[in-house]
């Protein structure tokens, strides 16, 4: 091989390297932030549990009459004059379909000590999934890219496609190949048209799905600082509004906020979803706690 072409073989490796460094990049911060976020929740399994079939012990209970003799613990009720049946745990793997909004609105952050929108969201999904998965359920996205499935390479490929950005403003809310009577948690800031996100959630509900829409702002977005000549343009550049005195917008904004809260509240009690707010100044920890609690019916 000639000095000149050793040079262009080494060239192209440092290359391809330098490329699937440049690609593979997201990828671990997120996974880091997920990791380290999922790994503050000391929780238990987070899958449904209840008597039936299975092979870790449940409970004993009184033996009712139809009981099989089988079934008596005689070890147990020796100890009285009851007898007594060792129920086993049955143990009901769940499918959770995640939609985390790829949209350019969500790459705003209004301070650099903030994370962007997008950043919190990413974090706050696959922390989830990672809580979820390690209670024995199976996660996937909306949609037929990636069926909910267990284990750390499904880890793997929810941070790998969490991680892909939309190039348009607002990205529609998929909806397809949701496994019926199956949960799903939706994360956006759910500013853009609300006719996808009703559609989304509507045929969610005729197929039995239960599941969160967790709604994450910036500060600015919910207190509306802007003062003087101000120029609004969105992230992707399709909009764009400049104005001298912003301070004359706080009311309407304010109020068009609230309407747009009223709206995404309704659509959840009319569908049996849950409704979350979250900023991205506070705690990820409470919002993941949040999260995980109103799977299960029990945040409010």
């Amino acid at each position: 091989m000639s000095q000149h072409a050793a040079s262009q073989t080494g060239s192209g490796a440092t290359d391809l390297r330098h490329r699937a460094e440049v690609e593979a990049s997201p990828l671990p911060p997120l996974l880091v932030r997920a990791e380290q976020l999922a790994g503050t929740m000391l929780l238990g399994d987070h899958g449904r549990r209840r008597a039936g079939l299975g092979d870790d012990f449940w409970q004993y209970r009184p033996a009712q009459p139809g009981d099989s003799r089988r079934l008596i613990d005689h070890r147990r009720s020796a100890r009285g004059d009851q007898q007594y049946v060792r129920e086993r745990e049955w143990e009901i793997a769940q499918s959770v379909h995640l939609w985390c909004d790829q949209g350019a609105s969500m790459r705003f952050g209004s301070r650099p000590d903030l994370p962007l929108k997008i950043t919190r969201a990413r974090t706050l999904a696959l922390a989830l999934s990672i809580l979820m998965i390690r209670g024995g359920e199976r996660v996937g996205l909306t949609g037929t890219a990636l069926p909910p499935r267990r284990g750390n390479t499904q880890v793997l490929r929810l941070a790998e496609y969490l991680s892909q950005d939309a190039a348009d403003d607002y990205a529609p809310p998929e909806h397809r190949a949701m496994i019926p009577h199956a949960r799903a948690v939706f994360l956006s800031d759910f500013l853009g048209p609300f006719d996808e996100l009703k559609l989304a959630l509507t045929k969610a509900a005729d197929r039995g799905i239960r599941g969160v829409l967790m709604q994450v702002l910036d500060p600015a977005e919910e207190n509306f600082p802007f003062r003087g000549r101000t120029i609004f343009e969105s992230t992707a550049g399709s909009l764009r509004h400049e104005t001298l005195k912003a301070s004359g917008l706080k009311q309407r904004y304010l109020a068009r906020l609230a309407d747009r809260r009223d709206e995404l509240d309704a659509l959840c009690r009319l569908t049996g979803w849950r409704l979350g707010q979250h900023h991205t100044g506070e705690s990820a920890q409470a919002a993941l706690l949040w999260l995980y609690r109103a799977l299960d019916g029990g945040a409010r």
